[in-house]
């Protein structure tokens, strides 16, 4: 397995931008899919967006997708989230994920590594 630590997250208000970043250690970084989930209280975990090994296919959740950036460095074993005009409904913890296999995928299940989560909370 891979352990990943993010940062980045924080307060903001409606309408500002945050850049989370989660740094890798363990297994071949640079071999696997990477994911961004969040959640938000009483509600369950969801997919936000995903990245290929090699950066070339990207998948975003309709919710984020034209506001909300993924992008990966494996010289620095760090996957990046993008979040601009962030909306309150975006409030969360964020985790992101290393995937199990080369196939990119919006389901839990197919991530076998999770950080800790950073908290990222949009005011209105």
């Amino acid at each position: 397995q891979v352990q990943l630590v993010e940062s980045g997250g924080g307060l903001v208000q409606a309408g500002g931008s945050l850049r989370l970043s989660c740094a890798a250690s363990g297994r071949t970084f640079s071999r696997y899919p990477m994911g961004w989930f969040r959640q938000a209280p009483g509600k369950e975990r969801e997919f936000v967006a995903s990245i290929s090994w090699t950066a070339s296919n990207l998948y975003y959740a309709v919710s984020v997708k034209g506001r909300f950036t993924i992008s990966r460095d494996n010289g620095k074993n760090t996957v990046y989230l993008q979040m601009n005009n962030l909306k309150p409904e975006d409030t969360a913890v964020y985790y992101c994920a290393a995937g199990r296999r080369d196939l990119l995928s919006d389901s839990p299940t197919e991530y076998d590594s999770w950080g800790q989560g950073t908290q990222v909370t949009v005011s209105s």
